[in-house]
């Protein structure tokens, strides 16, 4: 019995790690298309990606293999493409077939813009992809009612919102408007546009330019980018519970993830025994709680 029950383990710890590259590569293949129609179109990257993955198995699903279809989108009437039948909620159910899968995420894009019942969504931050979730499966996207939490959870563990944030700080907001929003971490902040500088932020903000760098731990000489995010507050001390820990991306520093979970970086130094200053390889996993 203890034989069988560990070829199980090993069996069942293949299959994960399987599933796991097929998802990876998922992402590889088809990451800049979801980040050009979210240019286009406003629907987080990072939804697009997560639902591709869903609806598609990877794109190993025999809809998706035969037809090209990575989101499960059925005919409906103004349908007036190649279809295909498979059984889903009922038997034999007509789905929409493409020659190129890249038509599939198009229309994809055009499926949410041009329907009523989906307008909300558009109300919704193009980087908020929990309010993007929520919204798809209040709206009836998908009849699992699991559907908001199985997109957030692949966006989280496979980090998709990054290609969220690949839209300019011009697209993220109008040029005269500068919006305040709160992170995870419930911490006031704001994305540097083209043109602003400290003293620009500081005034519209009624804040001090000392108090914005200090919040942000930079230099007084350090010169502002547009896209970048600043924050209002003093960080915290720990990461929100959903980010308990992170691992660390080829090219990022700990102040990226400092900035991005809105921590302390002198408090992600402490956590991980590391001294003030020193850097990580990417792979390493840091604990932020």
């Amino acid at each position: 019995m203890t034989k069988y029950l560990f070829s199980i383990l090993i069996l069942s710890s293949a299959y994960s790690m399987c599933a796991q590259e097929a998802t990876l590569k998922y992402i590889e293949e088809w990451h800049e298309v979801a980040v050009a129609e979210m240019k286009e179109f406003g629907i987080p990257a990072s939804i697009t990606l997560a639902q591709g993955i869903l609806e598609s198995g990877n794109g190993q699903s025999e809809l998706a293999k035969k037809s090209r279809n990575h989101f499960g989108i059925k005919c409906h009437e103004d349908w007036e493409g190649d279809r295909v039948y498979h059984d889903d909620d009922e038997d034999n159910e007509c789905f929409r077939k493409y020659d190129d899968a890249e038509d599939s995420f198009r229309d994809h894009s055009l499926f949410l813009k041009n329907r009523s019942r989906y307008a909300s969504l558009f109300e919704e931050h193009p980087t908020d992809y929990k309010a993007w979730a929520k919204g798809l499966k209040k709206a009836g996207y998908a009849t699992n009612p699991k559907y908001a939490t199985l997109l957030i959870d692949l966006i989280e563990k496979y980090d998709l919102h990054r290609f969220d944030l690949e839209l300019d700080a011009a697209e993220l907001f109008p040029e005269d408007q500068l919006t305040v929003r709160e992170s995870d971490n419930r911490v006031d902040y704001v994305i540097s546009r083209e043109g602003d500088t400290w003293e620009i932020l500081a005034e519209l903000l009624d804040k001090h330019v000392e108090d914005l760098l200090e919040y942000n731990e930079l230099r007084f000489d350090h010169k502002l980018e547009p896209g970048k995010i600043v924050y209002l507050q003093p960080k915290r001390r720990r990461a929100s519970r959903e980010n308990r820990y992170y691992v660390v991306r080829e090219g990022e520093s700990l102040y990226d993830v400092s900035q991005k979970f809105a921590v302390r970086l002198e408090k992600i130094y402490k956590k991980n025994d590391l001294k003030a200053g020193e850097q990580v390889p990417a792979g390493t996993k840091l604990r932020l709680r």
